[in-house]
Formats: C-alpha cells, structure tokens, sequence
C-alpha cells in the first residue's frame, strides 16, 4: 500500500480541512438558511475520533489540518483536539494546524491557540459596518468580531481576513476593507459567493466574477501577481501603496482544481474529495468499527481514487448548475 495518499491525476494529498461542528453562532445569508435545522449531537464525531480520524490522515501523509465548522469555536472542548493535533506538531508529523473562525469566540481562546502551536488563523468578515455585518449575518455583533480579532493579534497570531465577495452588500466597500486589513498587517483574500445549499437568496444577485473587482482595484492601486502560497486555492497578488497581500479565491471564474490538494471531513465523519462534488465515503463506521486502522486504510485508498479532476460548479441568470444541496456549514469551509 502505497502510504501517501495520491490521487488518479497524480495530486498527493497533504491538506486535510476538517469540520468539528455544523452549527454557528450566525447566520450568514449567503451560507446557511435564516431558520436552520442542525444535525443531532450524537450524529457527531466525538473530539477522540475526530483525533484518531486526523492520526489515520498524518500517517497518510497529510501535513497541514484545518479545523473549520460552522464555527469550530463553539465546539465544547474543542481545545483538546488542538493539544493532540499539538503533539504531532511538536514531532514534526505535520507542518501546520490551522483554523477558520467568525472571531465572535477568539477573544476567549486566542492564546490558549497561539500556546497550542496554532501561527494562523483566517476570520471570515464580509463587511466593517455595523449595520451591514447584522443584515449580512442576520443579527450579528460586528464589535465582537472586532474583540476577537484585537485579541488574536495581541496573542501574536497571524491573522487573514477572508471576505465573500457580494454584488449588492459589500462590493464598494472592500477597498476600505483591504486598507484596513493592510494596515494592521493582515493579508486579505477575496472568494466569489459558491453555489451550496438553499439559503433562501438567489446565488446569481449575490454573485460578481472577482475579475471584474480586481479590475476596479487596478484602477486605484498597483497589483504585483505574486508565487506566494499558504498551501490553499488563493491566488495572491502584492499591493504596492497598501504593503501588504491580497488573495483571489475564484471557483466560478477562475477554476483551481489543476493543483487541488485537499480533501475535507464533515463533523459526522464523511469524507469530501471535492467541495463541488457529491461523492463521499464514510468514515465514521470504520472508526466505530472492530478493524480499526486497516479499515480506514482500505476507505481512504478507494475514495481517494475517486477524486475527481474539478469540481462543477457554474452560476447563471437562470440556474446555478453543480449546485450542492449541502450548506457550506456542514461540508466545512
């Protein structure tokens, strides 16, 4: 058996994102329903198969592990997964533990996280108004946000502000936004609204091809395309009058599957080759299960192999075609 996970077009996989819980503490009208219907708790891993599951990927090969959600950060104990993912860091099993947050929770656990090991987080943030944020993520507090991201800065993380591009709710306002992340030495990356699960919004007025707002960012700054990666899909450019980096994140207008190398875990064990695809396996039976590692082994093997090239998503006026009947939510981002 071969121990490094590759999959049919050659792409070995060393990135694992892996979602500890499908609820969240907003309501982002671009990712869940206004009204959602969360997954029983017992449906859930628990923190010590979901750190047997991330032992069976490192022995795979994988070097870098996202902890995603919903928001991971209501995940009671969650910190114990991140100590155990800590003693692989400490080994030099992986490179890297990762994490994507709201921040609504990251004053509480900044350092706690930085102590852990964890250099850098991304915090998904689409609009700096107060007023907006509450309409964007239906009741949200923008100022707690802000608390966290103070808080994760003093604790000495490197943080990433990560921003859904939305055609009608903050498209004018993201040169503001880039200026403000530059200037607390934060890099930004953009990402185009993905077609995933019935939030009740029509995906195609949410929608604009980040195309067109690099072009209009052009217009006012000097954009250096850069090589520069953090092991994801972003592609990134430098800003000569800003100083700092800004990230493209683009499945609709600029497919990035050619070097795709990650897989994702769901909260209930499911195994994702492709966000933009259905086909899953199931892990959580082999972790229940009597065979143990040998089992796991075998499901990887044979999902891997059933990777797929690119996913299919595609978005117009009428429909939105590839679209997942899944939220992000429960997928993880």
């Amino acid at each position: 058996m071969e121990r490094n996970l590759t999959d049919p077009f050659g792409r070995r996989i060393t990135y694992l994102r892996m979602s500890l819980t499908d609820r969240c503490d907003l309501r982002c009208f671009y990712c869940m329903a206004e009204r959602m219907v969360f997954l029983p708790k017992e449906q859930l891993l628990t923190l010590e198969e979901l750190a047997r599951l991330a032992d069976a990927f490192i022995a795979r090969g994988v070097r870098k592990i996202r902890l995603t959600g919903g928001e991971p950060l209501v995940r009671k104990g969650f910190m114990q997964l991140v100590h155990h993912l800590s003693s692989h860091l400490k080994a030099n099993r992986i490179d890297e533990i990762a994490l994507t947050t709201n921040a609504t929770q990251l004053a509480r656990y900044a350092q706690d996280l930085k102590d852990a090991g964890v250099k850098r987080i991304n915090v998904s943030l689409d609009s700096l108004d107060p007023q907006k944020f509450n309409q964007i993520t239906r009741g949200g507090d923008l100022s707690k946000v802000l608390e966290g991201i103070e808080a994760g800065r003093k604790a000495g993380l490197k943080l990433k502000i990560n921003t859904v591009a939305l055609k009608q709710d903050n498209m004018d306002e993201i040169p503001a936004m880039i200026e403000w992340a530059h200037a607390r030495d934060m890099d930004m990356t953009l990402i185009e609204v993905m077609p995933l699960g019935d939030t009740g919004e029509t995906r195609f007025d949410q929608y604009i091809p980040l195309s067109v707002i690099r072009d209009t960012l052009e217009q006012r700054w000097t954009l250096a395309d850069t090589p520069a990666s953090t092991g994801g899909p972003a592609r990134y450019v430098d800003i000569a009058q800003t100083g700092g980096r800004l990230g493209f994140i683009s499945p609709l207008s600029h497919n990035f599957c050619a070097s795709c190398n990650r897989v994702r875990v769901t909260c209930t064990g499911k195994l994702f080759m492709c966000l933009g695809q259905n086909d899953q396996a199931d892990l959580r039976g082999a972790l229940r299960g009597g065979n143990g590692a040998t089992e796991l082994d075998a499901i990887l093997d044979e999902a891997i192999g059933r990777k797929p090239e690119h996913h299919d998503f595609e978005i117009n006026k009428s429909s939105s075609s590839g679209e997942m009947q899944r939220h992000m939510s429960v997928t993880g981002g």
